[in-house]
């Protein structure tokens, strides 16, 4: 079976880049979106430098799961989780939809956060 880390790193660059501009156009909600994204797809790379493999779209259980205790990173991982369902879908919330509720500030949280943890993996993959 063909080794896919670096193929998984370099979507999670790419998709790191798309936040970044998503965040310049003020589409705000798919910034924070794309971040946990981008920190999922980093974390799988290290998994799967690890011959590992995982279906799980938690970055904290995936990160967990490498045994990682960097508070920092984890910390940002649990921000990230916050991500994942809210900025798409209406029901994410009491009222309104996701766009009503995102700003520059959560973005740049979470930029902050997926560039940490993409970092993080990038120095901790098996070559």
């Amino acid at each position: 079976m063909a080794r896919r880390h670096l193929d998984w790193m370099a979507q999670a660059e790419f998709d790191l880049q798309t936040a970044r501009k998503l965040s310049s156009a003020g589409d705000y909600e798919w910034c924070c979106f794309i971040c946990q994204q981008a920190a999922e797809k980093a974390v799988k790379a290290v998994i799967e430098s690890k011959n590992g493999k995982s279906k799980v779209h938690s970055v904290f259980q995936l990160l967990k799961s490498l045994k990682v205790e960097d508070k920092k990173v984890l910390e940002a991982a649990r921000r990230l989780e916050y991500h994942y369902i809210q900025p798409r879908y209406p029901n994410g919330f009491e009222t309104g939809y996701p766009r009503m509720y995102y700003s520059i500030e959560e973005a740049e949280r979470a930029l902050s956060d997926a560039e940490l943890i993409v970092s993080f993996c990038r120095n901790n993959m098996k070559k």
